[in-house]
């Protein structure tokens, strides 16, 4: 099931995209999210955050917010989806982009971007199935685990 998330849905989400900021080059980011970081981001960004649960369990989430600063990046938007290794191509990633892209066109916003790194071929084909299209490769702008890594940047259009 997908539905908003709740601050109570906060430890949840931080244990899914922690165990991505240690275990992977998915991210390009060390520093773990802490629940109160991640209570805010929920309470800031009501209607833009949505968890995927399974039985009494968060398997899954997604939050979108602003691409870049200033007046003419407004409606554009930038999204981390993150989902269980375990509850991986059960439609659950699918759903919660279907719920953020929704949810972005009724704010009014008319472009979702994808910032994945080169590494995590899995999330750029998956977004590919979604309709997003690859406009940037960004060559060596990341830097973790010892290893320059690419960005690669993919929109859609909402």
């Amino acid at each position: 099931m997908i539905r908003a998330a709740t601050l109570g849905d906060a430890p949840a989400i931080a244990g899914l995209w922690n165990a991505m900021i240690r275990e992977t080059l998915s991210t390009f980011t060390t520093i773990e999210k802490s629940t109160a970081e991640l209570e805010v981001l929920i309470a800031e960004r009501s209607g833009s955050v949505f968890v995927a649960t399974e039985g009494s369990g968060v398997v899954g989430f997604v939050t979108f917010g602003p691409f870049r600063g200033g007046p003419g990046y407004t409606a554009t938007v930038e999204h981390t989806v993150i989902v269980a290794a375990d509850a991986q191509a059960s439609g659950m990633g699918r759903a919660l982009m279907h719920a953020a892209e929704d949810a972005a066109r009724q704010q009014g916003k008319h472009v979702m971007v994808a910032a994945i790194s080169e590494t995590n071929t899995a999330a750029q084909a998956f977004h590919a199935r979604l309709g997003y299209t690859e406009v940037a490769r960004m060559p060596e702008v990341g830097r973790k685990a010892g290893r320059w890594l690419d960005l690669v940047l993919m929109q859609k259009i909402l």
